[in-house]
């Protein structure tokens, strides 16, 4: 029985050492848990950021969010103004953004339109007194300057989206000298405007945004801005009024 005993103890004792050894090696087996992997192995890695765009200036952004919303063109525009003035003769024309709400500026209604007493002086619609409302805040607009035979300057803005007059008027506060002083500059000024602008497209192709009749350097000169819709930088060009060759050419990347 002894003997019996000490045989049953043994074999009692060899099957616990094989079960523990089992464990140990399940144990080694297992994988590690997901949580106690580190969470920066686990992500996959992050791509390489792309280089940035070259990004435009404030100007630039100003000038194609200006261009892109005009639907008039600048011939439009300057025949439009023109007709506002019997005998007239553009001086400047300049596109721009519209503030809103605009009030008609001090000074008399011009030929063609409404006269005092039609509501909202100013706004009218050329050749009708019916009023036309100024384009909104942030809408493109068209700035003329129109002179009449004296000299007389006669502002008209129209709206760049539908072409129509938001306002004519004669401009403020002009002497006899200052009508004399443009009278004499459309007569030595044997270039048309559209001349001018043929001379600066020709050299640059683009989009007109102003031309105006000036004197630069004691020099009859039409400015010519001419903006390139490919990186919409401007550039300024002044043509002699005389003979139409450029005498400067300004790149305003700004």
């Amino acid at each position: 029985m002894a003997l019996t005993c000490a045989l049953g103890s043994s074999v009692l004792l060899m099957a616990a050492c094989g079960t523990d050894a089992t464990h140990s090696s399940v144990a080694e087996a297992a994988p590690t848990s997901p949580t106690a992997m580190s969470p920066t192995a686990a992500s996959p890695a992050s791509p390489t950021p792309a280089s940035p765009t070259p990004s435009l200036n404030e100007d630039q952004a100003h000038r194609r969010d200006l261009i892109t919303k005009t639907h008039v063109s600048w011939e439009k525009a300057a025949a439009t103004a023109v007709k506002e003035v019997p005998g007239g003769k553009l001086v400047d024309l300049d596109l721009k953004t519209a503030s809103g709400g605009a009030t008609a500026s001090p000074g008399t209604a011009s030929p063609g339109t409404a006269g005092p007493g039609t509501p909202s002086p100013g706004t009218t619609t050329p050749g009708t007194g019916s009023p036309s409302p100024s384009p909104s805040a942030g809408a493109p607009e068209w700035e003329a300057k129109v002179a009449a035979a004296d000299g007389t300057v006669h502002r008209v803005d129209i709206d760049a989206v539908s072409g129509t007059v938001s306002r004519s008027r004669t401009e403020p506060n002009q002497d006899a000298d200052d009508k004399r002083e443009v009278a004499d500059r459309l007569h030595k000024a044997t270039q048309t405007s559209a001349q001018a602008v043929k001379t600066a497209t020709d050299k640059t192709k683009g989009t007109v945004t102003g031309i105006s009749l000036d004197e630069h350097d004691h020099r009859l000169v039409w400015s010519v801005d001419v903006v390139t819709t490919d990186n919409w930088n401007k550039t300024t060009f002044d043509v002699d009024a005389a003979n139409g060759k450029i005498v400067r050419e300004h790149v305003d990347r700004d």
